[in-house]
């Protein structure tokens, strides 16, 4: 695969990106790509060992509780690290990123572990990111719950989620055929799907992670750069959709784990409204009694359902 940019792996707490060089932006791409199912189109760019990214994943399971209704959700991939072939950002070598991980995890308050970097660390991003358009091949919505237990693996439980055994874990938890993502990985399939996610984000001028654009029906866009509080998403839409309404979803623990069957405390707190050390007391006095599987790492603590992790 030939790729020309250099994708350092280094993110800006403060602006909340994981950047990458600058490419001057093709608006015109968007007004062509802009066929939306629902009123509002939204396309994610995002990579597996995006630690920026993980730090948004309760702001965006938010997003989709209350507005999931409007969102036409369409997640691609942006291909942070081809390989170690470049020094960026005072980052040339994978021991480099893993301090830098666990400033990163206190900054969001999302669980990473940084030692995943000395212990086992990944040679590129690539290979999860195909396996991820594998995954989108067989099914949308599996293929994010994949992905979800793969930024798991990788940010918790310091798996080199580039090696297939771990790939057939999140793909079990996802319950995709295995068989198959094994097909569609090595025949080129997904790679292709991978290009094209690649060429599209240079096109669009896409420079950094997470980068969502709202596409509204006649081509217009709101770009959310980075990651950023929960009202920059909901204003996005709001500039669109100025009377648009948020569903009310219940937010007791109950109903949230039967749509997130895991929750980091974050996620927890955002998703119901309350104090993070509340949160925090909640699910350990619900781990404590045997309710629900604690992963524990250094920097915080994922809680499951006990079927989440098999």
């Amino acid at each position: 695969m030939n790729v020309d940019m250099e994708n350092p792996i280094v993110c800006d707490p403060v602006t909340g990106v994981c950047e990458i060089p600058v490419v001057t932006p093709n608006s015109q791409k968007l007004e062509t790509i802009a066929a939306v199912m629902k009123p509002i189109r939204v396309i994610y760019y995002t990579d597996p060992i995006c630690s920026s990214c993980w730090g948004i994943e309760p702001q965006l399971r938010k997003l989709k509780l209350e507005y999931g209704h409007l969102l036409e959700f369409e997640y691609r991939m942006g291909g942070l690290l081809p390989d170690w072939s470049y020094n960026s950002g005072g980052i040339s070598k994978p021991e480099d990123v893993a301090h830098h991980w666990d400033e990163v995890s206190q900054h969001y308050q999302m669980p990473i572990d940084g030692d995943v970097w000395l212990e086992d660390p990944l040679h590129s991003s690539y290979p999860p990111s195909i396996a991820f358009k594998a995954a989108q091949l067989q099914d949308d919505q599996k293929a994010l719950i994949f992905l979800r237990r793969l930024r798991e693996l990788l940010f918790l439980e310091k798996k080199n989620i580039t090696k297939w055994e771990h790939v057939v874990d999140a793909a079990l938890v996802a319950k995709l055929d295995v068989n198959q993502l094994k097909e569609d990985y090595k025949n080129g399939s997904a790679e292709k799907l991978f290009e094209e996610d690649l060429e599209l984000g240079r096109q669009l001028g896409i420079r950094g992670f997470p980068t969502i654009i709202f596409i509204n029906e006649d081509g217009y866009e709101q770009l959310v750069y980075g990651s950023k509080p929960y009202k920059d998403y909901e204003l996005a839409i709001k500039r669109f959709l100025p009377i648009s309404k948020k569903k009310f979803y219940d937010n007791s623990l109950n109903n949230l784990m039967a749509h997130y069957p895991s929750l980091t405390v974050k996620e927890y707190a955002e998703l119901s409204n309350i104090n993070f050390l509340i949160a925090k007391e909640t699910l350990e006095w619900l781990c404590s009694n045997n309710q629900l599987k604690k992963t524990e790492t250094k920097n915080g603590n994922l809680y499951s359902l006990r079927l989440w992790n098999m």
